[in-house]
């Protein structure tokens, strides 16, 4: 049987379109869920989004989290004040739902792309599938961070060049000036500082498609880089112009959040630079670890890349450029993070399709397998919590593991099909972690409207292991004044009664509540991060013991409004 991508006519269409769609419905799904894969910058984001539209004003914005006020220019903000409604619509969907809208917009310059280049519909769709497939697009793409939007806006002017060529590389005004427009846009949203590889990598592209003549690249393209980065830091300079507190956007972000990632943090700077989790080693990682589960296929291109390195074309150079400046250029500050390396992932999930048909069956089928093994380890986490607690999946769930894993057997069974659906099953498996987390967004996992309307305008304490990480609880008890205390503090029960009137307490599944305290609600909760101790007992296999907890929302009969000091909470 030939592949379903080379299925005739209507029938390729179908599979585009099914395939297609259930990208969609995979970044859609859950979105509104507490326990999606993010970072814990979003509630600070969302803390700072919060009280600026309580302001009334755009500028200048507000927070409460000591040094944590200008820690990214005000658009992410401003779209989070819009997609709400000014606070008014204050919940996750409304949040993310921008997120998911530019991440399915850098897919679609993805496919429309990946078709030009090859002049095939099917490397189009599969490189806008492996981009959803990746599990950063998954991590970053959809919760309310800068990532989505800056991905966006600073991939459009390579599209840009790539789709239309000549024209594009020709212009002498028009399109340097709107890559400044675009490019202002994402700086905007992230930082100035990320002109730096964006501009260099663009000079690179006009001096290859000059083929390296320096003459005729100085005379003629040179000035289109520097008024593309004139007119962008133009723009990201209004943020000075319009707030009203300009020293401090100096001070807190220019200094504080850009030339502090220069300074050595802890060891010296070259010795961070050659070991440890921040080391360029580690950044070097970055891509196919960015890929999750299509990390083997990844790597794979990345070696048929250098061994096929004189027969690569112009475009894939040109991909291979931008993302070796994004390595070179986050290769310098002190803190180097695989996250850094987002903006070049529309590019590697471009040079995979482009790659795909070369790519070893093997690579694919073990690709496979690590799906599998997710959804195995995630079937029998459902298992045992179903077992426990009873009432929390439905067949549905059932049904989805049982059609995906058989989904992955038929690929791995079909040589003709293992390539096809090795990134829709990544996907799957993605939707298979929604899926398992989804009733700890429900009923089991949620506080009721009783307890919420007992807390109501009081104050209450929660357990927080991150900045702003209280945050979140304000979705959970909306209209209750809420105050972190640190989980590194260890507190029992016994000394939260002595402290706070009313507080909320992880307990593990089988342990009971503090005497005396009154029940106000209860909850079923997922650990998000443990101690070294509890991760070795994980590795031994007593998974479901540290990972699923009750939080109980308590009343304490003698608790007092305690005075924390700043470390003893998340602010």
């Amino acid at each position: 049987m030939l592949s379903m991508y080379r299925h005739p006519g209507r029938q390729r269409s179908v599979w585009y379109v099914a395939a297609m769609l259930l990208a969609v419905f995979v970044y859609i799904y859950g979105l509104d869920s507490q326990h999606i894969p993010r970072n814990g910058d979003e509630d600070v984001y969302a803390h700072i989004t919060r009280l600026t539209a309580q302001s009334g004003h755009w500028l200048p914005l507000q927070s409460e989290l000591d040094n944590m006020r200008n820690t990214k220019p005000p658009l992410l903000f401003w779209q989070g004040i819009a997609a709400t409604d000014w606070g008014s619509s204050w919940d996750r969907w409304h949040l993310r739902l921008p997120s998911v809208i530019y991440t399915l917009l850098t897919a679609l310059l993805v496919l429309l792309l990946g078709k030009r280049l090859s002049g095939e519909t099917h490397v189009g769709v599969t490189a806008a599938l492996v981009f959803l497939a990746f599990f950063s697009t998954y991590r970053y793409g959809r919760p309310f961070l800068v990532n989505p939007a800056e991905t966006f806006w600073l991939f459009l002017p390579f599209f840009t060049l790539l789709y239309w060529r000549q024209p594009g590389f020709e212009s002498r005004w028009l399109i340097p000036l709107l890559f400044g427009v675009e490019i202002g846009i994402g700086l905007l949203y992230k930082s100035f500082a990320l002109l730096a590889p964006v501009g260099l990598a663009l000079a690179w592209w006009y001096l290859h498609h000059r083929d390296y003549r320096w003459r005729e690249f100085l005379v003629d393209d040179a000035y289109k880089p520097v008024i593309t980065g004139i007119v962008a830091l133009a723009m990201f300079a209004l943020w000075f112009a319009l707030d009203p507190d300009p020293q401090a956007v100096w001070r807190e972000f220019v200094v504080g959040e850009n030339a502090g990632k220069f300074g050595a943090q802890g060891s010296g700077y070259w010795s961070q630079l050659l070991w440890g989790g921040s080391s360029i080693w580690a950044l070097l990682l970055g891509y196919p670890l960015n890929a999750g589960l299509l990390a083997l296929p990844v790597a794979a291109v990345f070696v048929l890349a250098y061994r096929q390195r004189f027969r690569a074309n112009e475009s894939e150079q040109l991909l291979w450029i931008w993302m070796a400046v994004l390595f070179v250029v986050f290769a310098i500050p002190s803190q180097r993070s695989a996250r850094y390396l987002l903006e070049a992932m529309p590019g590697v999930a471009l040079l995979c399709a482009l790659y795909w048909q070369r790519i070893p069956r093997w690579v694919f089928a073990v690709a496979l397998v690590l799906s599998a093994a997710v959804l195995l380890l995630l079937g029998w986490l459902a298992l045992r919590l179903q077992s426990e607690m009873g009432g929390l999946y439905g067949w549905g769930a059932g049904l989805l593991w049982v059609a995906v894993m058989g989904l992955i057997v038929l690929a791995l069974l079909r040589q003709e099909w293992t390539r096809d659906l090795t990134h829709v099953a990544a996907l799957l498996a993605m939707l298979g972690l929604a899926v398992f987390l989804r009733p700890f967004d429900g009923a089991a996992g949620s506080f009721d409207a009783e307890a919420q309307r007992q807390v109501l305008g009081k104050a209450a304490w929660v357990p927080c292991n991150f900045r702003a990480h209280d945050e979140g609880y304000r979705f959970l008890l909306p209209g209750a004044d809420v105050h972190g205390y640190h989980e590194q503090l260890q507190l029992t029960p016994q000394q939260l009664v002595q402290r706070y009137p009313l507080f909320a307490v992880q307990l593990p599944l089988q342990e009971d509540m503090c005497e005396g305290c009154r029940v106000i609600g209860r909850r079923l909760e997922i650990r998000g991060r443990h101690s070294g101790e509890e991760l070795r007992a994980m590795l031994q296999g007593k998974v479901y013991e540290h990972l699923f907890v009750n939080e109980w929302l308590l009343e304490s009969p003698v608790g007092m409004n305690y005075a924390q000091t700043k470390e003893e909470g998340c602010r």
